[in-house]
Order: structure tokens, then sequence, then C-alpha cells
């Protein structure tokens, strides 16, 4: 393991270990900001996420983003491929891809403009820590090509919050972090 990737790994675990406690304290469906949010955008394709372990959850606020235009959850193709985005609908037949989270049965793919991040940690700059796999970055990279204003939104409890994030040039930058407490702008 690199000196970076060393950092790395002690900044997810610090976080994992804040993120854990405040999943126990606030419980995962803490979403009012990030409806909020979302309704400035309505009509637009959204990409949420199906929470894992202690994730906090955007499931209410998709849901409600749903009855105005289509939603899609990530489905990881390939390991070193940016993600594709399968719709979703509240009720919709899932079954459990790669990592364990749950996608729909039948792909039905959307590309989006605003794009929910599930994340690791977070910084007052903008940076995400993520799981280590580049999916997102690879993906908002790939979609801020096509459409430079597609909007990146990190979704996490406040407690994921910290300083001195190992950043690399390839992390794609968040436009805003949404937590229980409220919206972080850059």
């Amino acid at each position: 393991m690199n000196p970076v990737e060393e950092v790395k790994a002690e900044a997810r675990h610090a976080a994992f270990v804040r993120r854990k406690v405040a999943h126990g304290a606030l419980g995962p469906d803490r979403s009012e900001y990030l409806t909020q949010v979302l309704a400035r955008y309505r009509g637009r394709p959204v990409a949420g996420y199906m929470p894992i372990r202690t994730e906090i959850s955007p499931l209410a606020a998709m849901a409600q983003a749903s009855r105005y235009g289509p939603v899609g959850v990530p489905v990881i193709e390939c390991p070193g491929l940016p993600l594709r985005f399968s719709r979703w609908r509240p009720g919709c037949a899932l079954r459990e891809g790669p990592f364990g989270a749950m996608v729909p049965v039948v792909d039905d793919w959307i590309e989006p403009e605003v794009v929910i991040v599930p994340l690791v940690a977070f910084d007052r700059a903008g940076g995400r820590l993520g799981y280590g796999g580049g999916f997102y970055d690879r993906t908002l990279e790939q979609l801020r090509a096509k459409q430079p204003d597609t909007l990146a939104i990190g979704f996490a409890y406040s407690a994921q919050q910290a300083e001195g994030l190992p950043l690399e040039p390839t992390d794609q930058p968040l436009d805003m972090v949404v937590t229980e407490a409220g919206i972080v702008t850059f």
C-alpha cells in the first residue's frame, strides 16, 4: 500500500466509525433537506442510490423526486468502468448487485443530470472520500464531459465531515453536501 492509500485507509476507518455512531443515533432516513434540494430540480433525471450498511438513506427523497421525473440507481457493470444508472421506482422489483446494493431487475438506462453521491467523508470545500473504487469519480468525470452542469450532491450525516481529506487530482468535487442538519454549498 502506498503512503496516499494508507492515509486514505486511516481516514476511511475514522469516518466509518463516525458514520456508524450517527446512523445508530439518528436512524437511516434523514432526508428532509435532500427532498428540499431535489424539489429545485423537478423533472430533471436524478441518480440516487440504494443504501448499504450504515449509509444515510435517500429513498424517501428519491420516491418524491420520482413523481416528477426519472430516478435511477447505480449499476456496476465492471470494475474500472463508470457507473450506469437504471430507472428505479418505489416498489420496483430489485435484485442484489455487486457490493450488496440492490438494483432493478430490469435495466432501463437513464443519464442523470443530478447525482446523489454516497460517501464516507466530506470536507467543506467539496472534497469527498468514497470507498476507494473510483466509480463515482469516473462517472462524474464522464457525465460532466458531456454535460458540464451535472450536479453532484453528497449525502451524508454531518458527523462524516472531516478536515484534511487525502484527495487526488482524479477526485471529482461535490457541488454541495446535504446532511440531516442542513445544506452545505461550495
